[in-house]
């Protein structure tokens, strides 16, 4: 992975925290924290659709995967709190 790839990852991790946590209103840690969240969230989405077999293509199907991944993330991550 070159640095730009890194870059681009980072970025699409911090865009789909911050609209992770605009959908999951209640939810969220902050800015700085849903940017985290988001970029472990990429990571976690694509894995899961690896798992199934779905490879996101392009920017937006990049985008989809983290955004779904920080929404997965932020729900487990707010059931461990709550309890």
């Amino acid at each position: 992975m070159d640095i730009t790839s890194l870059v681009i990852f980072l970025v699409i991790g911090a865009v789909a925290g911050w609209i992770a946590g605009q959908l999951m209103k209640g939810r969220g840690f902050g800015l700085i924290g849903n940017i985290i969240v988001g970029i472990v969230g990429a990571i976690l989405g694509g894995f899961l659709f690896g798992q199934f077999g779905i490879a996101a293509s392009g920017l937006i199907g990049s985008l989809i995967t983290a955004v779904i991944g920080a929404i997965i993330l932020l729900f487990i991550v707010s059931l461990i709190k709550k309890a």
